[in-house]
């Protein structure tokens, strides 16, 4: 101390402060000052992932149709979370830790309901199949067979063309005797079909012909169903956004179907070209139930990266949802079970 107090007396000014300087911040407070110093950039980056998964609602659609862009992936922003992790990690931060405690909170109130098991795995009242076969699909029997090994009481399937379309009613009729098509879609099942009719959810701009829906009344031993199986118009990704004016008013017209739809249970099995995220399905999600167990992402079927074959339910519950082995489509075929009132 007495040295220290020498050294003092006859250092610079500029001496003195560096001392004084390096008094206070020895090595170890120095290295805890900079643990939670180093990372304020990934902090922010988590703040602002947790504020996209909390209010994506917000993210306007004006521009791009940006938010329905976004809520078409939005699971996937989960990654964004470990990344930022791994990279806290990497810069010894102890802020950024922190910090995405809120983007882990915001997806795990989003999506981890889907990750919890099926509480009781046989209690159910109907197993529904929904898969778009693909128009250029190479091998229809195959495809038909794979379906009906899953055992559905119900088969939904979307992109039905001639001779294809021969092809599976004749593989699909000894399981399935009751069977009906509109356009490019059918349903084929193992219940009484009945009272069969059009859907129309064609949008103004498209000139050509054009039946991508129906409804049918499904006469289970639990009492009747009216089923509809619709397919959306495609989205386009483009340096613009996302082009879906054609899909947005598509599922505007099958909400307000559904929506006067007198019987009390109804079951919607389709490839709409969006995710239940995504707010263009409003009119659907808000009327109907949808799976409460798994992602199922469907499609592409190479690469899996949203689930845009639906299956959604009202005055019943969708319990669970996965992906069935992949066929001849670019889409992959989901399973979903049924129980009813």
């Amino acid at each position: 101390m007495v040295e220290q107090v020498r050294a003092d007396r006859g250092a610079t000014p500029t001496v003195k402060a560096a001392l004084r300087w390096a008094e206070r911040w020895a090595p170890g407070e120095a290295r805890a000052r900079s643990v939670w110093a180093r990372g304020r950039v990934l902090a922010v980056l988590a703040v602002l992932t947790a504020g996209l998964l909390a209010f994506h609602r917000a993210v306007p659609n004006s521009v791009g149709s940006l938010g329905s862009l976004l809520e078409a992936f939005l699971p996937w922003l989960g990654l964004v979370v470990v990344v930022l992790f791994g990279l806290a990690l990497l810069r010894r931060s102890a802020v950024a830790p922190a910090a995405l405690l809120l983007p882990v909170a915001a997806w795990t109130y989003l999506f981890g309901g889907l990750l919890l098991p099926v509480a009781e795995p046989g209690a159910y009242d109907l197993l529904v199949v929904q898969h778009n076969v693909s128009d250029e699909n190479t091998d229809p029997a195959g495809t038909a067979r794979a379906l009906a090994d899953a055992e559905p009481d119900l088969i939904a399937l979307e992109e039905l063309v001639r001779p294809a379309l021969a092809v599976y009613e004749e593989t699909l009729a000894p399981d399935y005797p009751y069977h009906t098509v509109h356009g490019t879609v059918g349903l084929w099942s193992k219940h009484p079909l009945t009272g069969t009719r059009l859907l129309d959810i064609k949008p103004q701009g498209i000139a050509e012909a054009w039946s991508r829906g129906l409804r049918t009344v499904v006469h289970t031993p639990r009492g009747e169903i009216a089923a509809y199986v619709a397919h959306l118009p495609s989205v386009r990704v483009r340096a613009s956004g996302l082009a879906s004016s054609w899909r947005d008013e598509s599922a505007g017209l099958l909400g307000k179907a559904v929506a006067a739809e007198e019987l009390r249970t109804v079951i919607l099995l389709g490839d709409l070209n969006s995710t239940v995220d995504d707010r263009a399905l409003a009119s659907l999600t808000s009327r109907m139930n949808v799976a409460e167990r798994g992602f199922a992402f469907s499609f592409p079927a190479a690469f899996p990266l949203a689930r845009i074959d639906q299956v959604m339910a009202r005055s019943a519950t969708v319990g669970h949802i996965r992906t069935l082995p992949a066929t001849g489509s670019d889409h992959l075929p989901v399973a979903a079970r049924i129980t009813l009132g």
